[in-house]
């Protein structure tokens, strides 16, 4: 018998923002809210991954969040809302390993948005601000008033 995990370490990916690495409870619930709603699950990578993401995302009106992609890189579905990214157990969620979650981190790390064309849609990659914009100093304190 393995002890279950208390807290799970996962990626949380909300729109239009990176993913971050967030620790949660390792119940119904805590998935529940970090996705707003009831979850789904889909397991669309080779890794053992799941993608939980709020199930009536879509219908709820949701902003578009992430492009899914098969392995030709054509989207094939959009995931409406936050979702995680989870480690896969034996028989239940776990936290990712940080390889796992390097490696997820860079493929959802653009946020991207999405532009309805008729029945089509178009997936644009969100740029970064550019560096000018944000200064790395802190300006003198005279500047401030």
């Amino acid at each position: 018998m393995h002890m279950e995990e208390n807290t799970l370490s996962v990626l949380k990916i909300a729109p239009g923002q990176h993913p971050q690495q967030v620790e949660i409870d390792n119940d119904l619930k805590a998935l529940q809210q970090a996705v707003g709603g009831s979850i789904g699950a889909s397991y669309p990578f080779a890794d053992p991954v799941a993608i939980v993401y709020n199930d009536d995302g879509k219908l709820m009106g949701l902003p578009l969040n992430r492009a899914l992609r098969d392995e030709n890189g054509q989207m094939y579905d959009v995931i409406a809302g936050t979702f995680l990214v989870v480690g896969l157990g034996e028989e239940d969620f776990a936290s990712l390993t940080p390889e796992l979650a390097q490696k997820y981190e860079q493929l959802f790390h653009q946020p991207e948005a999405f532009l309805k064309l008729g029945n089509r849609l178009l997936v644009l990659p969100v740029p970064d601000e550019p560096p000018a914009k944000k200064p790395r100093t802190k300006p003198p304190a005279e500047y401030d008033r």
